[in-house]
């Protein structure tokens, strides 16, 4: 056990372990993504506060499957870090180096605009970079596989307008 103490952990063995995570998965028809649980902690949010429950909505269990590999993902991530040693400063420091006058505030506001669009592109697209990545194309699902192009030449792209 001596590999969880590790400050990163080997690609291959990460992968092949969320492969077999599809397992188990597919037999509860749902799949790893994540875009599904903004949907449900908004309908259980919309719950609390309404008045009169006429609109109610309940989410399903694809969706709390989904908020559950979040903060599975969140906690993880903390753990991780925590066993290893290896804690990370909270914004990269790539941002003080390239931006003139750097300021915190801005940045968080920039980081919530940035993942408040991420999110609403993923909903208005039914699907997730994680769910299209890892589920779509395990489903050998055509739609997936040119998301995941379309993401990964985008992403080349845009790194080319980068400075070193």
């Amino acid at each position: 056990m001596r590999f969880i103490r590790q400050k990163y952990w080997s690609p291959y063995v990460a992968g092949i372990l969320i492969g077999l995570l599809q397992i188990p998965v597919f037999f509860f028809d749902a799949s790893l993504g994540s875009s599904g649980s903004l949907q449900s902690f908004a309908c259980v949010a919309s719950n609390l506060f309404s008045i009169d429950n006429i609109h109610s909505c309940f989410p399903n269990l694809k969706s709390w499957w989904q908020m559950g590999l979040i903060f599975g993902i969140i906690f993880g991530t903390w753990l991780s870090s925590h066993l290893s040693g290896h804690i990370r400063p909270s914004i990269s420091l790539f941002w003080e180096k390239s931006i003139k006058h750097y300021n915190y505030k801005k940045r968080y506001l920039l980081a919530f605009i940035g993942g408040f669009l991420f999110l609403f592109g993923a909903r208005l697209a039914d699907g997730c970079t994680m769910g299209n990545g890892v589920s779509g194309i395990a489903l050998l699902s055509v739609g997936s596989l040119v998301v995941i192009i379309s993401m990964f030449a985008s992403g080349i792209l845009a790194s080319l307008f980068y400075k070193n």
